[in-house]
Order: structure tokens, then C-alpha cells, then sequence
């Protein structure tokens, strides 16, 4: 079976977000923290949907959402890094790896209406 780019992206993209979450949690932040944690997992939690979803209209719904998760969490991580809960370098290797998604996500929806 052929690895789904998108699906490993999501995956480690969430495991790096968890890891995140850790840090903040012993900081003492619990609120930016579970912000980014929904957000950030529910990215790749939306995209496994989509893969098992039933219709071209049900794909498309789900990757919509996962799109849209994905532009929250870059709203929370730019919070984080103003607010100086992490640092620049943090930010720019999470940015990256979330805007490698964005547009992969963002090509799918586009190809999926076609």
C-alpha cells in the first residue's frame, strides 16, 4: 500500500503538537495549550475521515475541516510565539511544517472539485 503524504504529514504534524502541549502544561499554560492541542490533532483526525469517507462530497466536507483546523492552529501558534510561550525558532519549524499542509490541503479540496 502506497503511503498517503498527506496522512504521515497530519500524523507527525498532531505527535509534534502533543509534544508542544507538554511543554506548555509545565509552564502552567492550560488554556493556549488545549486551544492548540484541539486544533492542531483534529487536523490529521479529519483527514483519516476523509480518507474513509463515503462520498466524493463527504472527502471534500472533511478536508475542508481539516484545512480550516489547520489555520487555527497557525492563528494559535503565532499567539504562542508573540506572547513568548515559544520561541522563533519554535514557531518557524512548526509554521513549516503546517504550511507544507496548508497547501497540500489546499490542492486537494481544489482537485477533489473537479
Amino acid at each position: 500500500m502506497k503511503d498517503n503524504i498527506i496522512a504521515s504529514k497530519t500524523y507527525n504534524f498532531a505527535i509534534s503538537i502533543v509534544n508542544l502541549n507538554k511543554i506548555l502544561v509545565s509552564k502552567n499554560e492550560y488554556v493556549l495549550s488545549r486551544q492548540i492541542l484541539k486544533s492542531g490533532t483534529s487536523i490529521g483526525a479529519n483527514v483519516e475521515e476523509a480518507i474513509g469517507g463515503i462520498s466524493k462530497k463527504d472527502f471534500r466536507a472533511k478536508m475542508s475541516i481539516s484545512y480550516k483546523e489547520a489555520r487555527e492552529t497557525h492563528y494559535w501558534l503565532r499567539i504562542l510565539k508573540d506572547t513568548h510561550y515559544i520561541t522563533t525558532e519554535e514557531f518557524d519549524a512548526l509554521e513549516n511544517e503546517l504550511s507544507s499542509i496548508l497547501k497540500i490541503l489546499f490542492k486537494i479540496i481544489q482537485s477533489s472539485k473537479e
